[in-house]
């Protein structure tokens, strides 16, 4: 699907967020003269996240970038096969294939943080020593910000994937990942290993979990250069 019109950009967060974790990098993006919109799903169920971005695609213009961050990942992964969606971008994210749940991927490079999580009321707290392991290269006042607004997901959250065969977006849809190396939430082994098998363009930054908090100004190119590849093709 070629274009002339410049994609909307549409993002979608992952847990202990929502999509203010993307506030650093949405203007610059909105000055170059996209449409953007960030989702706001509950982490109460996959089903549903997913749902909820589909229901956001209906709101904004097309052809759209879908752009994933950490569990954020899945839940492209999933609605990125909408014909409207030309292009993913994964930032430090998850990209579960046929039967494979989010947990299966953890599982595979096991990671710091998880033991800094509470599980409480049917939800997954990041306690505050966690902020340290999912935001390190933060300020310490922007640490702090990071957990007074973090959104636990329901407990189970990471085991509700399992997509079929015609449910793997990356698989028909150009893909770009921005990797980073100094993670201790999703491993660094992890996302080269996702992103290595869905032969998408990879950037590497030497950032904490949360690159577009920690170092926008790359994740901002690694969108520009999606953008303008779709347009190309």
């Amino acid at each position: 699907m070629s274009t002339s019109l410049k994609p909307t950009i549409v993002f979608c967060h992952g847990i202990w967020a929502d999509g203010s974790c993307f506030s650093k990098v949405i203007p610059a993006l909105q000055a170059d003269g996209h449409e953007v919109i960030a989702v706001q799903y509950g982490l109460d169920s996959y089903e549903e996240d997913v749902a909820t971005v589909k229901r956001t695609l209906n709101r904004v213009g097309s052809p759209v970038i879908l752009v994933g961050h950490s569990y954020g990942g899945a839940t492209i992964t999933a609605a990125g096969i909408d014909e409207r969606v030309i292009g993913l971008v994964y930032i430090a994210a998850v990209a579960p294939d046929v039967g494979e749940t989010v947990q299966d991927q953890l599982n595979k490079y096991p990671s710091d943080i998880f033991n800094h999580v509470e599980a409480a009321d049917g939800r997954a707290w990041m306690l505050p020593s966690g902020t340290k392991f999912f935001a390190g290269d933060l300020s310490e006042e922007e640490q702090k910000l990071v957990w007074a607004t973090h959104y636990a997901p329901v407990a189970d959250l990471f085991n509700q994937q399992k997509l079929g065969a015609d449910g793997i977006a990356w698989k028909s849809k150009p893909s770009w990942y921005v990797l980073a190396t100094q993670d201790h939430t999703v491993h660094p082994d992890l996302q080269r290993w996702v992103s290595k098998r869905m032969n998408a363009t990879v950037t590497e930054v030497e950032s904490s979990h949360v690159p577009m908090l920690s170092q926008p100004d790359v994740v901002i190119d690694v969108i520009r250069k999606a953008a303008a590849a779709v347009q190309r093709r």
